[in-house]
């Protein structure tokens, strides 16, 4: 009895440990975009001629390092990003509640630049009227009107080629100018602080436009040679778009253009349908299964019922325990255990029948009937399994979540329903010293 003693103290551990970490559901289970809603974003690198597989390769696994950065500044829970191929990456952003504003952040190359403005008025009438000398380029200071559009007020000619660009950033953080609007504060590492203070002191009394992917974001004239290597970007900003541009100049700028070749925005109240019909589904199994199992095989089907519930409440701890992401086809995955959940019992109970046929003890007839059944459940819950692990380590996002709910199940029916109820069939059978078994 000693060892039943230690053998009913694995199984309630194991069911306070799997409770403990699923309790409260709410908490504790990370709901998939599917669920919560969200937006799903495919991007797709642009090529240029004549470049490498390779180096198309490194770009992008650049670019995903970054965009995981900007991400993470924007606070999203549980985003899934990842590469796809050579040249494409994959975003999920389950609960983002302003995902074109997101999206928007993702994609923007943020190409930081600082070019002197050139004010020989000849060369400047020359660009206006269409003819752009070499080695210059006119573009557009860009403000806000009353209303809070951005117009293009002032054109500006500036030296095409940049003077310090946005890669020797290694802060961006909002502040506030003299006027009271947000503003962006930048602090260059030590490369940049020197060329920076190098350009401000030879051009004092010249502007300086500060360029940001080809809009001249504001253009303040050079007082004095600065040496700290801090920089600051005005323009009128709201709060909002002074934190953006933080973000993007701080994660740094996209190695290269990123297109949006596939976008799709989940709302919560279609998450939230999916929820109720996954459970009323995954429910309405789980009842028919109950009342199979009791109908045709009464207390055996009970002990299989209950074999059933634990297997659920495991796998769900361990879900909620490796901080596992519960996607609609996680919720199918769930609904299929309930049935695999008593296949296993099923072979060992139609075994202990032929061996009480053949007028075994009620004892011989269940340690026969487990020993018998065992290679074959290993081989169907093992090929089962092995689908289930290619579909996690090969799929992509939902089907992902269907392969990792099914091993899991997989793994925990195989406890449940051999080692389980094989321990509480031979505890009552000892116990209760069972000369006749009905099943």
């Amino acid at each position: 009895m000693k060892t039943y003693y230690i053998k009913f103290g694995v199984i309630i551990g194991v069911i306070g440990v799997c409770f403990y970490l699923f309790y409260p559901p709410t908490q504790k289970l990370k709901k998939g975009l599917d669920l919560q809603g969200g937006v799903h974003v495919v991007l797709e690198l642009e090529k240029e001629e004549n470049i490498e597989e390779k180096s198309i390769s490194d770009l992008a696994d650049r670019a995903l390092e970054i965009i995981r950065n900007r991400i993470d500044a924007l606070g999203v829970t549980e985003p899934l990003i990842q590469k796809e191929g050579t040249d494409r990456i994959i975003i999920d952003l389950p609960g983002v509640k302003n995902p074109e504003k997101a999206i928007e952040i993702i994609g923007k190359t943020a190409l930081l630049e600082f070019k002197l403005v050139i004010d020989d008025e000849s060369l400047f009438k020359q660009a206006l009227n269409g003819n752009i000398p070499e080695g210059y380029e006119l573009l557009y200071l860009k403000e806000k009107d009353e209303r809070g559009i951005y117009r293009e007020t002032q054109p500006l000619l500036l030296k095409k080629e940049p003077e310090l660009t946005g890669k020797y950033i290694v802060d961006a953080y909002v502040g506030y100018d003299r006027t009271g609007f947000p503003d962006v504060n930048l602090v260059l590492d030590k490369e940049g602080a020197k060329i920076f203070e190098e350009v401000t002191g030879k051009n004092i009394g010249k502007r300086l436009a500060i360029v940001l992917d080809g809009v001249i974001k504001s253009a303040p004239m050079i007082k004095e040679r600065i040496p700290e290597g801090k920089a600051v970007i005005t323009g009128k900003f709201t709060m909002e778009e002074a934190r953006e541009l933080a973000i993007i100049l701080r994660s740094g700028a996209l190695p290269a253009k990123l297109n949006i070749i596939y976008q799709e925005v989940v709302g919560p109240t279609l998450g939230k349908e999916y929820i109720q019909k996954g459970f009323k589904a995954s429910l309405y199994g789980a009842i028919i299964v109950v009342i199979f199992m009791i109908f045709y095989y009464l207390h055996f089907g009970l002990l299989a019922d209950f074999a059933l519930a634990l297997n659920i409440l495991i796998l769900l701890g361990i879900m909620a325990g490796i901080k596992g992401v519960l996607t609609l086809p996680g919720i199918a995955g769930i609904a299929l255990t309930c049935g695999m959940a008593v296949d296993a019992n099923v072979l060992i109970f139609e075994r202990i029948r032929e061996e009480l046929r053949g007028g075994k003890s009620p004892k011989a007839s269940v340690d026969a009937g487990y020993y018998r059944a065992w290679t074959a459940i290993i081989d169907s819950n093992i090929t089962t399994l092995i689908t289930g692990f290619v579909l996690f380590i090969f799929g992509e996002g939902p089907i992902k979540g269907f392969g990792l709910t099914l091993s899991i199940g997989i793994i925990a029916n195989l406890f449940t329903a051999v080692y389980v109820t094989k321990t509480i069939v031979d505890w009552i059978i000892i116990n209760r010293k069972i000369e006749r078994l009905r099943i």
